[in-house]
């Protein structure tokens, strides 16, 4: 009799079958049966449960072989999106995970003989941007999810946003410019020029010339008079009022332009709207209030039908926009953390005007603030996340 236990044959056999693939030269696909050697194999193919398959596959084959590429073409993709998203791999990486699993199709059971030709294809039809390289095929998986393809437009609509703030607060400080020099065109600047001295006397010629340029001939007056002249003049005053004013707006349009977006919005206190179908229709579309922001991106909403409480991320909620009059917090941009009145809604723009209520601002009528950056207030606003 043969060795029994951990050391014999039968067990150190089924302990290297259930390790991981064996020869692929031993592998039926059309049973999914996995023989050790050739002997198995060949008396596998003599078997009649072998036999029924090939009698049913030859009733249809194009149909089995799409079936298989089908099964083929979905794990191998699949693959790409779970593991390497949209980053840039090269082909036999992707293809070496692949493999690892016991179950998968192989690809000589497919309509592609090469794993280059399934790269080219998969680049033909879409799926994948692919490129040579020295090294190899490299792919790149194109997801084109409709909630990541609307995240994206989302983030091109902002940026295109800023930059018609930015040219509107440029165009607003020109016409205080403008303003604040009467409506004169701008002096030209003076033209210097090279000065040369021939002689000794034009020594004092220059000085004297240089401290009436210089004083002025009201401060020529005063000298001579031996009179001080303490209080500035009326157009003196007048012109460091204008400096003034226009001092202030540029210290707002730099705060403005300091003040960088944020890429997280939730808060405390406000009422939002699950949009999420993966927690089922009891949840989905259904608002609640953020009781507790974790990590700037999570939060933990308490749903106002039910009362439940949820761990949600910030990209399965909206912002909530109530009816005009109502109370709303401004959770992005320059007027982020701010109360305010909501006024009006344009819904061609996707945005409304607000009446800042808090703040250094308070009373300022807004216009152009986005949906997903202000949300109705759910009772006293708590403390800020930072």
């Amino acid at each position: 009799m043969g060795k029994e236990g951990f050391l014999s044959p039968k067990a150190i056999g089924n302990r290297i079958k259930a390790k991981g693939l064996q020869k692929l030269r031993w592998y039926c696909q059309m049973c999914q049966k996995q023989c050790r050697d050739e002997n198995g194999f060949k008396c596998h193919c003599m078997s009649e449960s072998h036999q029924r398959q090939l009698l049913l596959a030859s009733e249809d084959p194009n149909k089995i072989m799409d079936n298989f590429s089908q099964e083929f073409k979905n794990d191998f993709i699949e693959l790409i999106k779970r593991r390497f998203g949209t980053k840039r791999v090269q082909n036999n990486i992707v293809y070496n995970e692949y493999i690892n699993d016991r179950e998968h199709v192989h690809m000589n059971s497919t309509q592609w003989e090469t794993l280059t030709e399934f790269t080219k294809w998969l680049g033909k039809e879409g799926f994948c941007k692919v490129d040579e390289t020295p090294k190899g095929w490299y792919i790149q998986y194109i997801d084109r999810d409709p909630e990541t393809i609307r995240r994206q437009e989302e983030l091109e609509r902002k940026k295109k946003q800023d930059l018609d703030d930015q040219e509107r607060s440029a165009k607003f400080i020109e016409e205080q410019v403008r303003r604040g020099q009467g409506g004169r065109e701008p002096e030209e600047a003076p033209v210097f020029t090279e000065l040369k001295r021939e002689s000794e006397e034009e020594k004092s010629m220059f000085l004297i010339f240089f401290y009436s340029v210089a004083l002025g001939p009201s401060a020529l007056k005063a000298a001579g008079s031996g009179k001080r002249k303490d209080a500035p003049s009326t157009s003196e005053a007048k012109e460091k009022k204008k400096k003034s004013a226009l001092d202030e707006i540029m210290e707002m349009e730099e705060q403005k332009k300091r003040s960088v977006r944020a890429d997280h919005w939730l808060h405390p206190g406000i009422v939002i709207k699950v949009v999420t179908k993966r927690l089922g229709e009891k949840y989905h579309k259904k608002k609640g209030v953020i009781k507790e922001v974790q990590d700037k991106y999570t939060a933990v909403v308490k749903m106002i039908d039910t009362g439940d409480k949820l761990k949600l991320d910030q990209s399965h909620l909206e912002t909530v926009i109530p009816a005009p009059g109502k109370r709303v917090l401004v959770l992005n941009g320059v007027y982020r953390d701010t109360e305010a009145l909501l006024d009006s809604i344009d819904e061609r723009k996707f945005s409304a005007t607000l009446t800042l209520d808090s703040g250094r601002m308070k009373g300022r009528r807004v216009d152009g603030i986005a949906y997903e950056d202000f949300s109705k207030i759910a009772g006293s606003i708590m403390t800020s996340v930072t």
